[in-house]
């Protein structure tokens, strides 16, 4: 199902409260919210259910203990993961960057990590350089915002990405 602006939009402003809550009924921890969103309007796919679902269980083993609550939220707007974690942001993304440097997907997946403040740390807070893009390597924000590649390339990157690697299942001829 193709999804429009505004759904996503209001999608981002559900999140963005779902955090604030978080944050409220969890005083002194830390939030880290992964999401899938695939390139394109199609933001669920059988693709992107895998990609989360990797999130999930890669989320669950960096972070394992310090976990004290955890939701998954499967959307027509994309996929979306919640753990609160009992540990300094910092620290959280710290782990966060390992997920999403050293896991086969993790180029796929965006995992943000908030404090008290509701504040998404940085990567750079933590040393680590910027996010490379999935095509060209250079940082992704500047091919973001000069669109350096189409759509379609980037949709075409994304699913292959997604067949090629073992962890998920999915196969060749997979939508």
């Amino acid at each position: 199902m193709m999804v429009t602006l505004s759904q996503i939009l209001g999608s981002r402003d559900r999140r963005a409260a779902r955090e604030k809550e978080l944050l409220r009924l969890f005083p002194g921890c830390s939030l880290v919210c992964l999401t899938v969103i695939p390139p394109g309007s199609e933001k669920r796919s059988k693709l992107s259910v895998a990609v989360g679902s990797e999130g999930v269980r890669a989320v669950s083993a960096a972070f394992g203990e310090h976990i004290v609550f955890a939701d998954t939220q499967d959307l027509e707007t994309g996929f979306e993961h919640y753990a609160v974690v009992d540990m300094d942001p910092l620290a959280a993304k710290r782990r966060a960057i390992a997920v999403e440097e050293e896991h086969p997907l993790g180029r796929l997946m965006d995992i943000d990590v908030m404090g008290e403040d509701g504040i998404p740390l940085e990567r750079a807070s933590s040393g680590a350089p910027p996010r490379r893009c999935l095509i060209c390597d250079k940082p992704a924000h500047e091919c973001m915002r000069s669109r350096t590649h189409t759509p379609e390339e980037l949709l075409s990157v994304w699913r292959e990405t997604v067949r090629s690697c073992p962890l998920t299942g999915t196969s060749q001829n997979t939508p």
